[in-house]
Parts: structure tokens; C-alpha cells; sequence
């Protein structure tokens, strides 16, 4: 496309992309937005090196090969906000400047966009049905090497409290927490002596394994090694809800009244909302998360909206096949909500700017002005965002079940 517009005099056409989703994942009532940091970073770097060009050398012409050997993107871009709760058809980013320019971003930005946001739409979920009970993100033996990074910031940006992946913290400032595995417990002659060997490097605030052999011995062996001061065990196998009932009472007896009991064990929302009432302190999820809790994309698309005609002005485009229906125009975006703050409409003007009654939160901001990044932001912004605009949802955003978005998206304008 970018060889074929530079030779057709269209490539620098002004134009106007958005980033969006036609729907929902299947059943789902709300999504959120995630990656907003990444893509900027992303932008920012892009460009193409000597061996990138030499790579690209037989794939397109000369002349796009130089352009791209002096490509640095320098157009504005507008976005929702980083941990943003989104619907159909909400304009997540809205990427305005030459055609060439925009369209070789398509794929680097549906990349990071459909993974992360999956990824923190899932989470969400998680840490609306765990309540106040802490998730740990432990779902990197279940991805590829870099995803479980990218996973690790999601999850953190909708509500988990920390990560096991260490390149997470490095890279983003996400708090870490591990655990021991069965291969720690198994590799020493008696459980007491792994519990020994573990408690006496970490301290007595560890969290044993108990679940290798016997749950009762080894609840009994933990507070025996560790005193009443143990940190935590953890369950990892079982009917977990029935376990931590046992477990909570032969604590108590041994007079551990504070040892928290951890849970793990391939758990989703659902499962974790099924724990709700049993005596659990803590959720370590993995493969669920880092799979979107089975909506691993989410059916992000990135189209192109409007464009400059041949007299210079911009003017709405748009797909027009069955089942594949764009709505074209500049957009617009604001949450509605009622005078308690409580969101009513995704309301999506095209063309124009939607009216804004006061009650009303404007969705769009700056991310990137004339190729600068000005949207940057710390993570725990976002993080802190995602809860604030979770809370503005109806109450029925909270169910686990399947169901249909709990507001409705409306377009004002022309469309």
C-alpha cells in the first residue's frame, strides 16, 4: 500500500485512522483499555534501521525504501486514556497525519492494543470478583517470553496487586511477589527440612507450599518450624474452597490466627467469585489471565476514517461491507453519566464535538502532538484510573455471568 500511494501521488494525503472494536468479546459487559503506555513508546522508537532496510530490499522499490530510511512519525494522535473502561465502537486512538505515515503503524498498534487491553479486561474481572483480596499475576510459564511481560503491566494497570515476573518490575515498576514451587518441597528429604531450608533464608513471613504430600501434616509442620508468625501457605490443588475451610481451622487451633491462606490452581473470575465466601486471603492467577480468560484479542481494527480529497478537504470514508460496517468522520467521545456519576451512554459524536451537560467525562486526550509524546504518564495513574472509572459503571457490570454491555453506545452527528 505505502510503494503503491508514494507512486500514486496519494501518500501524503492528510488522513485520519481509528483504532476501535466492533463489539465486545462475546459476553462480556465492559472492556478496558490497556497498552496506551506501550504504543507510545512504541512510536516513538519506530523507525528503520540500516538492517532493517537491507531486509526490505526485493519486498518493496527504491523509492519507498528511502522513505522509509527517514521515517519518524509527526503527526498527532488522540487516545482514550490508559486504563479507561471502553464499549463498541469507542475510538480508543485516533491517529491523524499523512496516509504513508499512519498506515505502517496499523500493526504495531493493533499489536499492543488487542494483547494488553485482553489481558486488563480480563483482570478487571478478576479483581471485581476478588474484592478486597489481593491477585498476584503468575502467568508467564504460560505465554511467550514477552507477552508475559506485556501481561504483567495489564494486570496491574485493572486491579492485581503484584507480578512473579521480575522483567515487569524492571521494566515497569510493577511490585513483585513469588512463591516456592513443588520442585523446592521435593527436592529435600523431608518437607520439614524444605520448610526448614526456605524459612530460615526468607524469614517466618514466607509462604509455605502444603500441598505436595499431606495438607494437615504440612499446615501442622509450617507453624511448628515457622511459629505463629508464619507469613502464609498456600493451596494449589483440590477443592480449594473446602481446604481453606480446613486449613483456617487448624490454623486457629495452632494459634496462627494470622497466617493468610493463598490459593492457586488455574482460576478465573469465575472461580474466584465461587471462593468468595471461604476463608481466602489471596489468589495467585496465571494461565487464565495471560489467555484472556478466553478472549485472548480483543477484535481491535484500525480504519481509516477520513481523508483529504483532491481539493484539500477532509472528508469522511468508510467501509461499507455486511457485517463489517465503519462509521467514517473524525470522532468524539464522552461517558455520559447521570447526576450521581453514575455512567449512562457512550455517546460517540462524528464530525463534531458531543455537548457536554456537566455531568458528562470527556473520553479523548493528547497522547502525541506533531510526532512528540505528550501523553506519557506513570503506571499507577492508570492503575488508579481503571478503579475510579470501574466504579462509575451500573451495578451490573459486576456480574460474572454473560450478558450484554451494561450501557449503550450512541452516535451524534452525521454518520
Amino acid at each position: 500500500m505505502l510503494q503503491a500511494a508514494l507512486a500514486g501521488g496519494t501518500a501524503q494525503r492528510r488522513s485520519v485512522f481509528e483504532l476501535f472494536g466492533r463489539r465486545l468479546p462475546e459476553g462480556r459487559r465492559y472492556g478496558v483499555v490497556a497498552g496506551v503506555g506501550r504504543a507510545l513508546d512504541a512510536i516513538e522508537a519506530f523507525a528503520f534501521d540500516d538492517e532493517t532496510i537491507a531486509a526490505l530490499e526485493g519486498v518493496v522499490d527504491a523509492p519507498t525504501l528511502e522513505w522509509l530510511a527517514g521515517y519518524r512519525f509527526s503527526g498527532d494522535v488522540w487516545g482514550y486514556a490508559e486504563g479507561e473502561i471502553y464499549f463498541a465502537h469507542s475510538p480508543l486512538l485516533i491517529v491523524e497525519a499523512s496516509f504513508a505515515e499512519a498506515v505502517v503503524l496499523e500493526t504495531l498498534l493493533l499489536s499492543i492494543y488487542n494483547h494488553d487491553s485482553a489481558i486488563a479486561s480480563a483482570a478487571s474481572r478478576m479483581t471485581l470478583a476478588a474484592g478486597d483480596r489481593p491477585c498476584i499475576e503468575m502467568g508467564s510459564r504460560r505465554t511467550h517470553e514477552e507477552a508475559a511481560v506485556a501481561a504483567a503491566r495489564a494486570a496491574y494497570v485493572a486491579g492485581f496487586a503484584t507480578t512473579s515476573n521480575l522483567a515487569a518490575r524492571h521494566r515497569y515498576g510493577v511490585p513483585t511477589a513469588g512463591t516456592s514451587a513443588h520442585s523446592f518441597t521435593l527436592l529435600h528429604d523431608t518437607e520439614e527440612d524444605a520448610f526448614r531450608a526456605q524459612v530460615s533464608s526468607l524469614g517466618v513471613g514466607t509462604t509455605l507450599l502444603v500441598d505436595t504430600y499431606d495438607v494437615a501434616e504440612a499446615v501442622r509442620l509450617g507453624v511448628e518450624v515457622a511459629g505463629p508468625e508464619l507469613g502464609a501457605v498456600r493451596l494449589d490443588s483440590g477443592d480449594l474452597g473446602l481446604l481453606a475451610e480446613q486449613v483456617r481451622a487448624q490454623l486457629d487451633e495452632l494459634g496462627a490466627h494470622d497466617t493468610r491462606i493463598l490459593v492457586t490452581s488455574d482460576l478465573d473470575e469465575h472461580a474466584i467469585n465461587a471462593l468468595a465466601a471461604a476463608p481466602v486471603d489471596g489468589y495467585g492467577v496465571g494461565t487464565q489471565l495471560v489467555t484472556g480468560s478466553g478472549h485472548p484479542t480483543s477484535g481491535f481494527v484500525y480504519k481509516l476514517v477520513a481523508r483529504e480529497n483532491r481539493d484539500g478537504v477532509l472528508e469522511s470514508v468508510a467501509k461499507k461491507s455486511v457485517d463489517k460496517i465503519s462509521v467514517g468522520g473524525r470522532k468524539y467521545a464522552l461517558r455520559r453519566r447521570d447526576p450521581d456519576g453514575v455512567a449512562e451512554a457512550e455517546v460517540i459524536g462524528v464530525g463534531t464535538p458531543v455537548e457536554n451537560d456537566g455531568d458528562d467525562r470527556e473520553l479523548l486526550v493528547p497522547l502525541v502532538r506533531a510526532g512528540e509524546v505528550v501523553g506519557r504518564e506513570p503506571l499507577d495513574a492508570a492503575r488508579d484510573r481503571h478503579a475510579a472509572t470501574r466504579a462509575e459503571l451500573p451495578p451490573a457490570a459486576q456480574q460474572m455471568s454473560r450478558g450484554e454491555p451494561v450501557i449503550p453506545t450512541i452516535f451524534e452527528g452525521d454518520h
